[in-house]
């Protein structure tokens, strides 16, 4: 059996200019997979640019698995069609989470990354400390599409011995 690092939470906050999948817009829902796990947002009715504020957590066993995105239209009649997708790199993540940063003054900044072609970031991503938990804000822009983008933050839930990775 995989050790276990530790649980990350990934808020799924919301979609900006998403496809369009139907005449008069989408209805957007996003998969979230990493290792053997596989959860999923509430469905957002005829809307390209959904808020949904909804926090999935997945458990981390391996920091090298990435967390990959795809976002989905709702069909009642026919397969869902595919709306782009991403991939988070979650070890810079990791790598500031091991740093032990206890005590720091909120919101200052660990690392900044930027966006780059190894990555799927529309915009500079900074890992922070926020009310003593280290949090990173995302944007991603989706592939394999014609438009889209996702904003995402990752926040670690730390429990005893969850640090020794």
């Amino acid at each position: 059996m995989e050790k276990l690092l530790g649980l990350l939470r990934l808020r799924v906050v919301r979609g900006i200019n998403l496809a369009y999948r139907d005449a008069t817009g989408s209805d957007p829902y996003v998969v979230v997979r990493m290792s053997n796990q596989k959860l999923k947002t509430s469905v957002k009715k005829n809307n390209v640019n959904p808020v949904w504020n909804e926090d999935l957590t997945l458990t981390v066993s391996d920091p090298l698995q990435p967390i990959k995105l795809k976002v989905y239209d709702k069909d009642t009649f026919s397969r869902d069609d595919k709306m782009g997708d991403a991939e988070i790199d979650i070890e810079p993540f990791l790598e500031a989470v091991r740093m032990n940063l206890s005590g720091l003054m909120n919101d200052t900044i660990i690392r900044a990354l930027c966006p780059n072609r190894h990555n799927c970031f529309a915009e500079e991503s900074t890992i922070v400390w926020r009310d003593g938990k280290i949090v990173q804000d995302i944007v991603v822009r989706l592939r394999n599409v014609e438009s889209g983008e996702l904003e995402l933050q990752l926040a670690w839930i730390s429990f005893p011995d969850t640090f020794a990775f």
